[in-house]
């Protein structure tokens, strides 16, 4: 197999669901972080869309971060796919049903004001009460088997240390299951070891740097 190279972000949540599968796989990789405020002209040379993760292998070059996933599956060893297609089409679905969720977060990031954060407080509130059904006895979305589902909701989740501290949000009240799930891939060490050890400083620093809601938040504890 050729050399593996992914190109990152130190906050890409995308980034992360590589990062967590290439582990769980066992796959050596090299990580090459770039500063996406000044993207380099070689990073735009490659990626069609100016965004990562990328996926160097060889003289070849995958991006979008499903699409890895796909081909990390297809390539190397210890699938964490089902076998059933059927089952493998619904963690498809899920994995894209994380993306939409990280819109949702990504979007009471920079809530400009208090309104526009309650709204997408209650859209995730809406979109995990919709998980909490899809979940099973855990400890992974699949039961006792690690997959890529477990892969993209592990970032997900990682945001709500933050949020926590910094809201009153209530995402979670009702949903048991998504609790447990949260807890189980908060310990996994590839969800622990998919972002560096100052992560909680860097996004806390970009939130404040977004001059949102949450950022007067901040700034609130702060004073």
């Amino acid at each position: 197999m050729p050399k593996l190279t992914l190109i990152s972000h130190d906050l890409c949540p995308y980034v992360q669901r590589a990062v967590i599968a290439l582990t769980e796989k066992g796959v050596p990789f090299e990580r090459r972080d770039v500063d996406l405020a000044n993207k380099p002209d070689w990073l735009l040379a490659l990626s069609p869309l100016g965004k990562v993760p990328l996926l160097q292998a060889g003289d070849a070059v995958i991006f979008e971060s499903a699409v890895i996933l796909e081909y990390l599956e297809e390539t190397q060893a210890n699938p964490l796919h089902p076998a059933d297609p059927l089952a493998r089409s619904r963690h498809r679905a899920m994995i894209e049903f994380g993306s939409a969720v990280l819109s949702d977060i990504w979007g009471l990031e920079i809530a400009p004001t208090r309104e526009a954060a309650v709204a997408k407080v209650e859209a995730l509130r809406e979109k995990f009460a919709r998980l909490e059904t899809s979940l099973g006895p855990g400890p992974w979305f699949a039961g006792e088997r690690f997959g890529l589902v477990d892969a993209a909701f592990g970032p997900v989740f990682r945001y709500f240390d933050l949020f926590d501290r910094l809201l009153d949000h209530g995402i979670f009240a009702g949903t048991p299951k998504v609790a447990a799930w949260r807890a189980a891939l908060a310990e996994r060490p590839s969800i622990r070891q998919a972002v560096v050890a100052d992560y909680p400083a860097r996004l806390e620093r970009f939130v404040a740097s977004q001059n949102g809601y949450l950022a007067a938040l901040m700034g609130r504890r702060a004073a």
